[in-house]
């Protein structure tokens, strides 16, 4: 289905009153046809055939009237942004499946493939440094392997989560509780600008130029959950965004796993309560990826995760290159490395631990020989 542009002016309008729950919205629509039809009719009738408070009939109709939806076309137009619409087809598939999909989405940037493997990543805005390094090390690990990070550009893990991806110049998407045309703490400008660059996206339903209002980011955390394949809680409190935005990912059928923390610091009540009540711990960044479906996994280059990554000669030590060479494709002995080398075994049983452990060689029946694969 393709809306005309008069049908699109109407969605916005419509769309710009986010306390309309879909189930409304349905029954305005089956009643009187089409958007422009509802925005005709007068608060009464509203209130009277589709079943809604007369005080939330008229916030309505007063609301779509005070938006200027030709202006939002030209603002999000000249920010290099568009405008998806529900029931067209290029809406995000994501967000069909979910309860109270948008009627209209805003988007700065370059959404990702279907395919594509997105891991939510939310937090407290009170990040201690625990949840910080913790927040730094899986996103970087995750964003470098090929993952997509989702979060919510708020302070704390949010930001941390996201510049994990664009230090390392890799898409993250930040679904935010503003409009597209505002940036949400003020200090993030730079992030968002840095998001935008690696190839990343700024979403929105709200209209273009809308406030951070609290009633925002309760709403706002449903679609990070829908555009995450799963959802991993770094910090925050048992009753904290993070847990709603958990709680929205379980309504929707995504996995939760959960940072653990030290058990006396009330940021990781949240994570650690999860925990206890079945979500996956998180130690690392392969816990994460080991949860994703494995059509998404096998897509990750995840070869330094797991060790897999053949390390180059030339980037090791001079004695550990020494080893190497004198291994060559065979299997030798530690006595046989030692004669040839010249090496005292104390030493050289050092070596062959760190070259054993970083994965470049393997022991078999007391013989070493190079890592094939």
């Amino acid at each position: 289905m393709e809306f005309s542009y008069e049908e699109k002016l109407a969605l916005l309008k419509i769309n710009a009153f986010s306390f309309l729950r879909a189930d409304w919205l349905g029954r305005l629509l089956d009643i009187f046809g089409s958007p422009c039809e509802i925005l005709k009719q007068s608060a009464h009738r509203l209130s009277e055939e589709g079943k809604i408070s007369i005080e939330t009939a008229g916030k309505f109709l007063d609301t779509a009237a005070r938006l200027n939806a030709e202006t939002e076309f030209e603002k999000t137009e000249k920010a290099n942004g568009r405008i998806y619409f529900k029931g067209e087809p290029d809406y995000p598939q994501e967000l069909l499946a979910i309860k109270e999909p948008p009627l209209a989405l805003y988007v700065c940037g370059v959404l990702p493939s279907d395919g594509s493997a997105n891991v939510g990543m939310v937090g407290t805005r009170k990040i201690t440094p625990y949840g910080r390094r913790a927040a730094a090390k899986l996103g970087e690990d995750l964003a470098l392997s090929g993952a997509v990070l989702v979060s919510g550009l708020a302070r704390g893990v949010d930001t941390v989560v996201h510049a994990s991806a664009v230090r390392n110049g890799k898409p993250t998407l930040a679904l935010i509780g503003t409009g597209i045309g505002r940036c949400y703490p003020a200090e993030n400008r730079e992030l968002a600008r840095g998001i935008l660059d690696r190839g990343g996206a700024i979403i929105s339903e709200l209209p273009f130029d809308a406030p951070p209002l609290a009633q925002h980011f309760p709403r706002r955390n449903r679609l990070i959950a829908a555009f995450s394949k799963l959802v991993v809680v770094v910090e925050g409190e048992v009753k904290s965004g993070a847990l709603i935005t958990a709680k929205m990912a379980l309504e929707q059928g995504k996995d939760v796993l959960a940072v653990p923390g030290p058990i006396d610091s009330p940021q990781s009540a949240g994570p650690n309560n999860l925990i206890r009540e079945g979500a996956a711990m998180v130690l690392d960044a392969r816990d994460i990826i080991d949860t994703l479906p494995l059509n998404l996994k096998l897509g990750l280059n995840t070869k330094k995760l797991y060790n897999e990554e053949k390390t180059p000669l030339e980037d090791l030590p001079p004695l550990e290159r020494q080893v190497i060479e004198a291994i060559g494709s065979s299997s030798v002995s530690t006595d046989d490395l030692a004669m040839s080398l010249a090496m005292p075994i104390s030493e050289l049983s050092g070596i062959l631990f760190n070259l054993e452990v970083g994965g470049v060689i393997c022991c078999e029946d007391g013989k070493y020989s190079r890592r094939k694969f």
